[in-house]
Parts: structure tokens; sequence; C-alpha cells
């Protein structure tokens, strides 16, 4: 599909870069792609939770519920860090990007909205612990029939490395394997190393 989108997953972990935006903004002149997609990774936000059902014993169902809605959140956050430039606009229900006539080349997908309108859906993900925010950009992939997933994080991880041990190194969530053998093509940046 050539008007297939790319999905960009800003991992949370990055949301403590001072100068996030401005290189974000430059590595993604990189891609030199239209329908580029950006997601919001869970973060610190992501990590409340988790906090919370550890002290508060929430049990996974209402703890998935919690974080989905945190990366609501997330996403308010990549918009106010994102230099104006970018021209970037939020999707809720998933939609193709460069459809309407003068429509910026990114947008952020609401992974708040896309969780609450894919549940129920064939394919939907599980409600556990190891289905983060790496398994619903795949999700969101998967469904946008997406040309590739890059995930932006704070670590390196080989080209070579298999998905399954990048999920035994906590490198990507527990699910994510599964999300790639279901046909979602995906590769990882370090972005906090990242030079232009």
């Amino acid at each position: 599909m050539t008007d297939s989108p790319i999905i960009v997953k800003v991992g949370g972990s990055l949301f403590d870069l001072p100068d996030l935006g401005v290189r974000l903004e430059a590595w993604l002149k990189t891609l030199a792609q239209s329908g580029v997609i950006l997601i919001a990774g869970g973060g610190a936000a992501a990590d409340v939770i988790r906090e919370m059902d550890r002290i508060h014993r929430l049990g996974e169902e209402t703890s998935h519920w919690l974080a989905v809605e945190s990366l609501g959140l997330m996403t308010s956050l990549l918009l106010a860090v994102a230099p104006p430039s970018l021209l970037l606009f939020r999707l809720g229900a998933p939609e193709p990007a460069g459809t309407r006539e003068g429509e910026p080349s990114f947008s952020v997908q609401d992974l708040n909205a896309f969780a609450c309108w894919d549940e129920g859906r064939p394919g939907c993900l599980p409600h556990r612990w190891d289905v983060t925010s790496d398994s619903l950009a795949a999700r969101v992939a998967e469904v946008m029939e997406a040309r590739e997933l890059i995930l932006l994080k704070s670590v390196t991880i080989p080209p070579d490395m298999a998905w399954a041990e990048a999920s035994r190194r906590d490198f990507v969530d527990g699910y994510f394997p599964t999300m790639v053998a279901r046909g979602v093509k995906a590769r990882a940046v370090n972005l906090r190393e990242w030079r232009p």
C-alpha cells in the first residue's frame, strides 16, 4: 500500500529530554515521508498507575484502562512540546493520514481514543501489564496497515536482535513479539543518542 502511513512511537522515557521537540523535528526530517503518525508512550504517567496498582491492588483490568487513560495525557504533552513548525494535529478514531486536502504530514494518534475505538474488534489487545504502549503502537500499525512502525527509545536495540530477546531485556513489552509475529514491520531508534 503506497499511501500507508509510517507509525512513530515516541517512547515515554524520552519526555525528560529538554530538547525533545527539536530533536524529534530533526529526526522526522530524515524520514522524508508524508503520512507519518506519531504516538506518545506512557512513561512516567503509566508508572504512576503501576505504583497505584502495587499499593491498592487494582488488578490488571482496572490498571489497563487507567494506564490507557494516561496515554491521552501523554498525547497532549507530545503536542505541547512539539515545535509549531510540525503542524501536528490530534487523531481520535483511526483514519488514514493525508486524506484531507491541506492536511499536514504529521499527526498524533491518541492511544486512549484508539484503544477505546478498538475494544472488542477482532485482534484487539488483552488487558494486562505486559501490553504497553509498544504493543498498542503495533496494533495501530496493524489496523492502519502501516508501512512500518518505528519505536523511538532511550536504549539501543541492535537491528539483528530478535524481538523476543528485546522483550526479555525489557527493551519492549512482553506482548510486542506477538504483534511482530502478526506481521507488523518494526524497528527501533535510540533518539536519546541520535545526532543529526
